[in-house]
């Protein structure tokens, strides 16, 4: 008897929205960080500023947030938590510097 495969729902379809996030280890992300993911672009922001731009990539069990240059040494990668969250850890040039999770926000 074959036992079903987990579904996986680290999918950037499951991304899109307002993200709040919560910093788990490391220096970043400071207090009011947010993410907002709008289909295969987002950005990271600190209260209402503009923010700093990423693309999404689907990268096996997770998804990747690559900031744009000149932060695209910058990589975020996220992997799906019920209910509703993401863990997500920062990296530079590959070498983690923080861990972070995420949970849906509102905003307008």
């Amino acid at each position: 008897m074959r036992l079903p495969r987990k579904l996986n729902l680290s999918t950037i379809e499951n991304l899109e929205g307002d993200w709040k996030v919560e910093r788990l280890s490391g220096v970043v992300p400071m207090p009011g960080v947010w993410k907002r993911v709008r289909g295969p672009r987002g950005s990271t922001r600190i209260g209402r500023s503009p923010g700093v731009p990423f693309r999404l990539e689907q990268r096996g069990n997770y998804v990747a947030l690559i900031y744009r240059p000149p932060l695209h040494m910058m990589v975020d990668e996220l992997r799906y938590e019920e209910p509703h969250s993401w863990l997500g850890r920062a990296t530079v040039a590959g070498i983690e510097y923080a861990r972070f999770r995420m949970a849906r926000t509102e905003r307008t």
